[in-house]
């Protein structure tokens, strides 16, 4: 498993218990709003609004707080007006990052991200620097047990779907699909009666870079400070750093 797909992972047990619970509802609901307004606040015919939904669940977040991301998004109710931007550049040692934001002011966020590109040893690149290292995939995370054979796990993905298993992680699965096959394949999964914990996308990089030392913290500084903004709605990159040196952080 890369680097990378190791820290998605740790970020994501971390965020199960996160202190910061306020500011992971605020990226959530932003993308509700988001999602509603693009193609309306039907969630079977919207995936994407589907997708936010289910995370917004996930994270025990409350029925009412979504019902009103939805009704601000479809115009029921009066809310902010989000953009949707990219940005792509380099971290330390040349890794390629790539960032996706909801803001309702670019000329407070763009100035905010070129700083902590900057003060991690990266830079701030022009879009298309760095997208085309990267695909974007389906990712369906789903917890191990012990009565769950891997075999047998890894027959049912690929019936269900799946483009690839990764079973490096030892408290996930992780499923891997077309981007537009993942609701297809989460809803197998689930039938087959097995807990989805995630399902959502991601960009995975066709090539890494190996990090160690200072620069490999470095760069776990810089992705944690691109988590903590309150704008980043999702950052990957392509490094390739020891499992123990991301699990210490």
């Amino acid at each position: 498993m890369s680097g990378h797909s190791k820290w998605s992972t740790i970020k994501h047990k971390k965020g199960r218990a996160d202190a910061k619970r306020g500011k992971v509802f605020t990226k959530i609901i932003r993308e509700i709003t988001v999602a509603a307004r693009e193609a309306g606040g039907d969630p079977d015919s919207n995936p994407r609004l589907r997708a936010a939904v289910a995370a917004a669940k996930a994270a025990n977040m409350p029925a009412d707080n979504i019902k009103r991301a939805i009704d601000r998004g479809t115009g029921v109710l009066d809310g902010v007006s989000y953009e949707e931007i990219s940005f792509e550049g380099y971290g330390p040692g040349g890794v390629a990052v790539m960032l996706e934001l909801l803001t309702d002011n670019r000329n407070r966020t763009t100035p905010e991200i070129r700083h902590l590109f900057t003060r991690y040893g990266g830079n701030l690149g022009e879009n298309g620097c760095v997208s085309w290292l990267f695909t974007r995939k389906g990712m369906i995370l789903v917890p191990r047990s012990e009565e769950l054979d891997e075999d047998e796990f890894l027959e049912l993905a690929l019936e269900a779907g799946a483009e690839d298993l990764d079973t490096d992680d030892t408290d996930y699965f992780r499923i891997y699909t077309a981007p537009d096959e993942l609701h297809t394949v989460k809803d197998q999964i689930e039938a087959a009666g097995l807990v989805v914990e995630a399902a959502q996308m991601e960009m995975e990089p066709s090539s890494t870079t190996r990090l160690e030392g200072k620069a490999a913290q470095r760069m776990i500084r810089l992705m944690e400070a691109f988590d903590d903004h309150d704008d980043v709605q999702n950052v990957w990159a392509n490094f390739d750093i020891d499992d123990e040196i991301l699990a210490e952080g």
